[in-house]
């Protein structure tokens, strides 16, 4: 389960003698600032785990031992489809559970690998679970967590099955957009860890469309790319895709349209 869809960049990682729980937990479960000396969740952490880039964090069928909350870098969770095809379920960055796929089996169903040098912080479930049996406020965060994962994933999955190509596009650039802006950081401007492969494979679109369709927001004026570095452009322009007229406001319409005009008058 993927709980959030946001960039964290190597500028925004905690300082190495931030207390753990103070940067680890989901605010779902730290609660408000200035509290977390009271918080349950703090106890149970046992330490931080460093993942090299392409490292996998957990594979297929391990036991479910720790959950994970993310503390700095990024992750993308995949399947296997019958072809040996990676299929992206999803993107984890700071602030992320990790790991609640295995709950119900007692063993991981996904992979998940860091897109860059990351860190974790270890939470065992079996203490996690004493702490929700003594505490009901516990369980009651808990639960309300695992609400919020299926609340941000079941509308994201349902919208991106019946999108264009460019609507899954523009729907994923703004959502990550917003998720920097929920943070505090820069809703306007962002880096993407993740390959154009995996964006492709998340979107069910090919990485040569995700090629085409950057190319296309880029001439439209509706982002500024560099490398891996984004930028919103025009927001407004980009939301267009939503509103059924998706031609309305780009350059390139209004210059067919011009084009168009020039030529009526000419036959005249």
């Amino acid at each position: 389960m993927t709980s959030h869809l946001y960039a964290i960049t190597a500028s925004s990682w905690p300082q190495a003698d931030a207390p753990v729980s103070n940067q680890a937990l989901p605010r779902s479960l730290s609660g408000a600032p200035g509290k977390l000396a009271d918080d349950p969740f703090e106890k149970i952490i046992s330490g931080r785990r460093r993942i090299a880039r392409h490292a996998s964090l957990f594979v297929p069928n391990e036991r479910l031992d720790l959950l994970y909350a993310v503390r700095f870098g990024q992750f993308k969770v995949f399947a296997l489809d019958p072809m040996g095809q990676q299929r992206v379920i999803g993107f984890h960055m700071a602030g992320d559970l990790m790991g609640l796929d295995a709950i119900a089996t007692g063993r991981h169903q996904f992979r998940a690998v860091a897109l860059e040098d990351s860190e974790v912080c270890e939470i065992p479930y079996a203490d996690l679970e004493a702490a929700m049996s003594a505490a009901p406020t516990v369980q009651r965060q808990f639960l309300q967590l695992m609400s919020q994962c299926v609340v941000n994933e079941g509308p994201s999955a349902t919208f991106l099955s019946n999108m264009r190509c460019d609507q899954r596009f523009g729907y994923f650039l703004l959502t990550l957009s917003s998720r920097y802006a929920a943070l505090g950081y820069s809703g306007k401007s962002f880096r993407l860890s993740m390959s154009r492969g995996d964006i492709g494979s998340y979107l069910g679109i090919t990485a040569e469309s995700v090629s085409r369709l950057i190319a296309r927001f880029k001439r439209n004026g509706w982002i500024r790319v560099e490398h891996r570095d984004v930028e919103i452009a025009d927001r407004e322009g980009m939301q267009v895709l939503f509103s059924g007229d998706a031609g309305a406001r780009t350059p390139h319409a209004e210059l067919q349209r011009a084009a168009s005009a020039a030529a009526t008058r000419r036959s005249r």
